[in-house]
């Protein structure tokens, strides 16, 4: 129901780990919520998890027979260059398409998939290499949310152009490709962006209008319309990242948050948002709300992640302090608290047949019959393992997932429930026009159809012309044409970025596109004209647009006669960076640069390359030469003395074997000298990365000491 209940009855109201009503549980470590479909009379669970423990730790989708708990299928998916630790993995969940079966998940390090119901592959998209997703070390990723042909997902990223700057964007996918319909920037930057999100949108029809409301990692509600991604109003709420969702009611959004209040030294609270309507005619940017637009507001609660959920007029929470509390959804007023445990995390409570399913972080899991004047317990069990994931509830059965486990407990046989009517979809003549895929990626020689839908309509006529945004920094266009709807770039297109528009009646459709050229191809930066001016004086240019994530971290300067590549120093966020330039596919290639860091003799920053999902770096502060691809789980490095101020080469290359196993090596060398023979390090990884996108890679520690880069170079591998 999008508010944390269910329609389902004959729930149990005891669970008995040894009795009856004990079904099945199977070892399994995971975070998130258990997904439960029905394929005719078969029902499945989808659960998210993972196994081992540090290089061979693998995050696996598993589907199960929801009666039995049958393992039907599993896949598995490794981390790849994250800065996820201490095993925080899987803190997320699938989503069913209950239109095709098909199952979408996105893993920790941003791979975007969807499967069909037997585990096949129909698509995937990296997040990170293909929109410059970034990762965090609490590893938080929650789930896609389908709507109508859409699969949304929430993301913290750093693209290029004008999604360069670090911001939470929401991004709408055909379930049915793969291809971008829209992505969306509802929020704003630093110094409010300090947290990633992984608040799940809720959709409603309001205004006329397919929207949806989310919290955001810069401490905003945001409405978006859901069918072109367009920001249609915000409030600024916290200062850090909101993770729980929002709940509607009647007129308003409620919402609870954990950090820094924006106008006051609080931590936690929960409103009440009168929705607005959005922009008016003519208007192009979203409406900023205003504390005249809060309904209510109680700043006795606080909560991290763990979302509201309403039942009539009453909302109940878990707070930081693990309490359930109960709040007058009109008013805000608390109505009665009851103390379950000592705090309180991620785990979303249930309310189904009357009663209240609670997973608490450390004390398992409570059953209750909440009353106007409290809550009744009637069980409380123990569990192994933390509680994390809010419990699911499906043919009079309840699903529980602990970092341990995945329990199911209830009655037997199957019921099997209605399934719930679609969701009408208003038409309108005015709705926008969007062109699929919203943004493309081309290699020379290639080719992109590109559709125009209004609506649920594809139209065939308008035209295609060369499209810069009026506030664009970096005035450039794309080294493609159109033929009709088909774009194509020549076989001796350049490496180039920038935008078309379609026009036609009266409506108007954008694309983005990066060409982007297959191995062999080397970068030294002397064909930038340097004719920017950084805040400190620092004459500069912007580094190649079709580079994901590069912009505001890196810029061009003279260095001794020479352009070289540096690491910027005004933005802490920024203090690691990676750039991807090059394909998500890309893979058998060589990549080779010269490093140089700042620093003194006590302290230097660290400098080097990313190749098939593996960041090869020289470490300043610890001398050595270091592969890794997640320092948690597989990292390896050797001693290699470097100075600050001089330069250094780096080189390597990914060997991938038929069974799947592969063998990464890397050397490195002052420069001027001739290349060593040998290999400095090699690296066997028995499951290794298939493809990556080459890349380059900084980190100056409090973004004390830059690091700079020269003479990059990708070449096949012989």
């Amino acid at each position: 129901q999008q508010n944390g209940t269910s329609t389902e009855t004959g729930l149990p109201q005891r669970w008995e780990p040894e009795g009856t009503n004990a079904l099945w549980s199977i070892d399994l470590p995971g975070r998130g919520t258990p997904v439960i479909a029905r394929y005719g009379s078969d029902e499945q669970v989808f659960t998210w998890g993972y196994r081992g423990t540090k290089t061979d730790l693998l995050e696996v989708l598993v589907c199960l027979d929801a009666n039995t708990g049958r393992i039907i299928w599993e896949h598995s998916f490794p981390d790849f260059i994250s800065d996820i630790i201490y095993n925080r993995y899987s803190i997320g969940s699938a989503t069913v398409d209950g239109e095709t079966g098909n199952v979408y998940l996105m893993t920790s390090p941003g791979l975007l998939v969807a499967m069909d119901r037997h585990g096949q592959m129909l698509w995937q998209r990296s997040m990170m290499e293909a929109f410059g997703r970034l990762t965090f070390p609490n590893g938080r990723t929650g789930a896609p949310s389908i709507d109508a042909n859409r699969v949304i997902v929430n993301a913290i990223s750093t693209n290029w152009g004008r999604e360069g700057p670090a911001r939470n964007r929401f991004y709408a996918f055909d379930k049915h490709t793969g291809d971008l319909i829209w992505s969306s920037t509802p929020g704003v930057g630093p110094p409010f962006l300090k947290d990633s999100s992984f608040c799940s949108p809720v959709f409603a029809w309001r205004h006329n209008r397919r929207v949806f409301y989310a919290g955001t990692g810069c401490g905003n509600v945001v409405s978006v319309d859901a069918r072109t991604g367009a920001p249609l109003w915000r409030y600024q709420f916290a200062i850090g990242g909101i993770n729980s969702s929002v709940v509607l009611h009647r007129n308003s959004v409620i919402a609870i948050h954990g950090k820094e209040n924006i106008d006051d030294t609080g931590r936690g609270r929960m409103i009440a948002i009168r929705d607005h309507a959005g922009p008016s005619a003519g208007e192009t940017s979203s409406v900023v709300l205003t504390i005249k637009d809060e309904i209510w507001r109680n700043d006795e609660l606080s909560m991290f992640t763990s979302s509201p959920i309403i039942v009539g007029d009453r909302v109940y929470q878990m707070t930081t302090k693990g309490d359930l509390v109960c709040v007058n959804a009109e008013t805000g007023k608390t109505l009665w608290s009851k103390k379950l445990g000592a705090d309180q995390l991620h785990a979303s409570p249930l309310y189904a047949d009357g009663k209240l399913y609670v997973p608490m972080w450390h004390d398992g899991l409570y059953i209750l019959k909440p009353t106007d004047a409290g809550a009744e317990i009637l069980d409380h069990v123990k569990l192994e393992g933390l509680c994390m994931g809010s419990p699911s509830v499906y043919n009079r059965k309840v699903y529980v997932q602990t970092t341990k486990k995945l329990y199911c407990f209830g009655h037997r046989g199957s019921a099997l429930p209605a399934v719930p009517a679609a969701i009408e979809s208003p038409t309108s003549e005015t709705a926008p026009a969007v062109a699929v895929p919203a943004e493309v990626l081309l290699r020379p020689g290639k080719t992109q159809a590109i559709e125009i839908r209004v609506q649920d309509r594809i139209e065939q006529g308008g035209a295609w012309q060369t499209f810069i945004p009026p506030k664009a920094k970096v005035r450039t266009t794309l080294d493609a044409t159109f033929d009709s709807h088909l774009l194509k770039a020549s076989l001796d297109a350049k490496p180039s970025a920038g935008a078309f528009a379609w026009k036609h009646d009266g409506r108007m459709a954008t694309i983005r596109g990066r060409i982007l050229p297959s191995p062999p191809y080397n970068e030294d930066f002397e064909s930038f004209p340097i004719k920017h001016t950084a805040r400190d004086g620092t004459m500069f240019a912007y580094p190649p647009l079709p580079w994901i994530g590069a912009r505001l971290k890196w810029q061009i300067q003279e260095m001794a006669g020479n352009k070289v590549l540096a690491k910027t120093l005004d933005r802490v966020l920024f203090q690691r960076s990676m750039v991807f330039i090059g394909h998500p596919d890309d893979r058998d290639y060589t990549i080779a640069a010269d490093v140089m860091s700042d620093g003194n003799r006590r302290i230097m920053s660290s400098a080097g390359v990313i190749n098939q999902r593996y960041i090869i770096a020289l470490i300043g502060n610890s001398q050595i030469l270091e592969i890794v691809s997640n320092h948690d789980r597989l990292k390896a490095s050797v001693p290699f003395q470097w100075k600050h101020n001089q330069w250094y080469r780096i080189k390597t290359r990914v060997d991938v074997q038929a069974n799947g196993s592969g063998l990464v090596r890397a050397k490195a060398w002052k420069r001027g000298l001739p290349e060593p023979e040998a290999w400095s390090i090699e690296v066997a990884h028995a499951q290794a990365h298939r493809n990556g996108a080459p890349g380059l890679w900084g980190l100056s520690p409090q973004s004390r000491f830059s690091v700079y880069l020269d003479n990059v170079q990708v070449t096949p591998n012989p």
